[in-house]
């Protein structure tokens, strides 16, 4: 295993350029501590696989380094770099069973029968695989042939890391929870650093003790899955994370007052004046907004245009003059009719300049 740490990466497909839209994947710098659990999360496109390539060596960088622990690996074949990789969909012989997909990278390696077969057979009970462990590969399910590809890539005991690139994606959804919680726990038993890719937020947060949150080929926010929910410091990463995501709106911002279609709103902090902002915004969750009757003192008059019942809660839409919320309710029983009062959480409400969030000084 190993500290994995870029330098000044950056990669274009079409070769050197000086022109950043040129790049697929802008400059970055990351460390990846030692047996550490982390997703990088982010839409399609924006440049998740190929850092993750990077890492393996699939892709040499346009510019910057690779280095496993203290050397530098940017030039090392995939084979050198003692790493496992587990691709989107399942990689293994159909004609070979069960046990022979399993020990076959151990085998590969020169490795006794002996050393071999307690740990495919440890393995395979813990994927849930021993009840198909002398089956053929071609007999079984998608899900299953995935748990084997999952397989390969944790039998060695000995790897600098483990690279998942949407590994789930071919599995039944009720199946998706079993093999996520398997995936926790063997990272609890070995101690693997393991890096997963995914577009799925659910996937990643319940995954990873750190995600690095991607956005056309930059990353703009690293931290605990509370840390980005919480505290997202780019537009992108409230909007990404939550179901349904943060609300975002325009708004003009003077000291400790902000005006949301015409509306002023006293924040909690007094916040710097901002010359050159292209634009700023407000940002508040769905989980800190409240709904009461109409024209109650301190809401701000809004329009229920849709409620949406998910059994625990109900997400209800409301619009304030030209700008439409979502709020998260467990009840609208203090309502009646289609008018109400919003109401703002202050001490949860973000601003951000040209999306990227600001702090302000508490008053």
């Amino acid at each position: 295993m190993a500290n994995i740490t870029l330098k000044d990466i950056a990669h274009s497909y079409t070769g050197a350029s000086d022109n950043p839209a040129d790049y697929a994947l802008k400059k970055l710098n990351l460390t990846w501590r030692d047996g550490g659990a982390y997703a990088l999360l982010g839409p399609s496109g924006c440049g998740k696989t190929t850092l993750l390539n990077i890492i393996s060596g699939l892709i040499t960088p346009t510019k910057g380094e690779v280095h496993f622990n203290q050397e530098d690996v940017t030039q090392l074949p995939t084979e050198h770099r003692n790493i496992a990789q587990i691709f989107q969909f399942p990689v293994v012989y159909d004609t070979m069973t069960v046990f022979q997909n399993l020990a076959f990278p151990l085998k590969n390696r020169g490795r006794t029968k002996e050393e071999i077969e307690p740990r495919v057979i440890e393995l395979a009970a813990m994927l849930g695989l021993s009840d198909n462990l002398y089956t053929k590969a071609q007999h079984l399910t998608a899900d299953a042939k995935q748990k084997i590809s999952l397989g390969r890539g944790l039998i060695r005991q000995s790897v600098n890391a483990i690279l998942f690139d949407e590994p789930l994606t071919v599995i039944d959804p009720q199946l998706k929870w079993e093999i996520r919680s398997q995936l926790k726990f063997l990272h609890k038993q070995f101690g693997f650093t393991m890096i997963y890719v995914t577009h799925d937020q659910t996937e990643a947060l319940t995954f990873a003790d750190e995600v690095i949150v991607m956005y056309e080929g930059e990353i703009v926010q690293v931290g605990t899955p509370e840390a980005l929910f919480m505290r997202p410091e780019h537009t992108f990463v409230g909007y990404f994370i939550g179901s349904p995501g943060m609300n975002i709106a325009p708004c003009e911002l003077q000291g400790d007052t902000i005006i949301v279609e015409g509306y002023e709103i006293e924040l909690a902090n007094n916040y710097p004046v901002q010359n050159d902002a292209v634009k700023i915004e407000i940002g508040i969750r769905p989980e800190h907004l409240d709904l009461s009757a109409a024209d109650t003192p301190g809401g701000l008059p809004v329009t229920i245009t849709k409620v949406d019942d998910i059994g625990r809660y109900k997400i209800v839409r409301v619009k304030l003059r030209n700008k439409e919320f979502n709020v998260i309710m467990n009840e609208l029983s203090a309502v009646t009719g289609d008018k109400a009062s919003l109401h703002f959480d202050t001490s949860h409400t973000h601003i951000y300049v040209n999306d990227h969030l600001i702090l302000g000084e508490p008053k």
